[in-house]
């Protein structure tokens, strides 16, 4: 199993940022801050809390003039490697706890530290302090020179940023990240038309009617835009919207027949697998969406589907497909199970085209 993300932070890695900062600030007490740092709950603490006492911690140590201490950052910051490294996301978090009445040391600080870790959580508490401010300078951001300032524009804006605070005014109202979006959907950077991806995902979540607009304006116009649409457009492609299944130009299902769709079994337990299989035949020439739906059983006995996507296939005329697919019902991290009664729901191109139930034991 690879190693949590949290466990980076740890006395070694701290250590090395403590004696850093003491080479250029000899006031800077290392035993102190690694003390305070490393208390009896940091074994308990999860990976965004970790930064953030490590961000706390640090501001207890540097200089009180806020101005003074980002200096003494700016000098050690360069040492922590790549963005992809991430290690040194805790400079950001400074600013964040500490920069919100110097905006302009803030600003530049987090565009600094953005090419070693991402300022993309930092700079949402600057938007939900002064979103017009903060927005003219994302769209500034947005046409820098650096992939990770123009990433940060767009991933900093995002409704519903997953680990981040959730930006509540742009769920009811995302028109002030549009301009953003707009200026970034050519990117040459696959890095930044990814987040211009997701941020499109999130919107379509409370605005769907306005990222079909938007889908149907930019789709076709470049290679680049229509990977982003694809991409943007995930979740309402699992919700089967016409608009955009139609965009896509996946078919009217009455040219397709499914026949013998089935289970392996129809019981199993929590951690083994389930195989289900099914045959397509195109009666004409058709692009397919193949998808299946599982209602989970949740704790509390209620049930909440899940869309999985098995693949997208162009089939001829009185083609013929078999498929026979696996999957696992081991406890993850991000999924737990639980007994109950589970239906499979297989999906082609939005439309449901059969249900089977089975039994999930402990």
């Amino acid at each position: 199993m690879a190693e949590l993300l949290k466990n980076q932070y740890n006395y070694e890695s701290l250590y090395k940022v403590a004696t850093d900062i003491h080479s250029v600030y000899e006031e800077f007490s290392v035993q102190e801050f690694m003390q305070s740092t490393l208390d009896e709950h940091w074994e308990n603490l999860e990976l965004k809390s970790r930064i953030h006492q490590i961000s706390y911690h640090l501001g207890k140590y540097l200089p009180s003039d806020y101005s003074e201490a980002i200096e003494i950052i700016n000098k050690v910051v360069m040492n922590y490697g790549s963005w992809l490294d991430n290690f040194c996301a805790f400079f950001p978090t400074f600013v964040e706890i500490y920069g919100q009445n110097d905006w302009e040391v803030s600003i530049a600080a987090m565009a600094r530290y953005t090419q070693y870790a991402s300022s993309e959580f930092a700079v949402r508490s600057f938007i939900m302090k002064d979103e017009e401010r903060m927005m003219k300078q994302m769209y500034e951001w947005s046409k820098s020179e650096s992939e990770h300032v123009r990433r940060l524009a767009c991933e900093g804006c995002r409704p519903a940023l997953p680990w981040g605070q959730a930006l509540v005014s742009f769920k009811k109202d995302p028109s002030p990240i549009l301009p953003i979006l707009e200026q970034l959907k050519n990117d040459p950077s696959l890095y930044v038309r990814k987040s211009v991806a997701n941020n499109l995902n999130d919107i379509s979540k409370t605005h769907p009617e306005l990222v079909v607009r938007i889908a149907k304006d930019w789709y076709g116009k470049s290679q680049e835009t229509d990977w982003i649409i694809k991409h943007g457009c995930r979740t309402l492609l699992k919700n089967a919207n016409r608009d955009i299944l139609t965009l896509f130009g996946y078919g009217d299902v009455a040219d397709i027949n499914v026949e013998d769709f089935q289970l392996n079994m129809t019981s199993l337990f929590i951690g083994e697998d389930i195989s289900f299989s099914f045959v397509l035949i195109a009666k004409n020439e058709i692009k397919v969406r193949l998808e299946y739906g599982i209602d989970f059983v949740k704790a509390n006995g209620n049930r909440n589907r899940k869309i999985f996507k098995i693949s997208e296939v162009s089939l001829k005329n009185n083609e013929r497909r078999v498929y026979t697919k696996r999957h696992s019902f081991a406890n993850v991290s991000t999924r737990k199970h639980y007994p109950g009664i589970h239906s499979f729901t297989l999906i082609v191109n939005g439309i449901e085209q059969g249900t089977l139930d089975f039994d999930l034991c402990n």
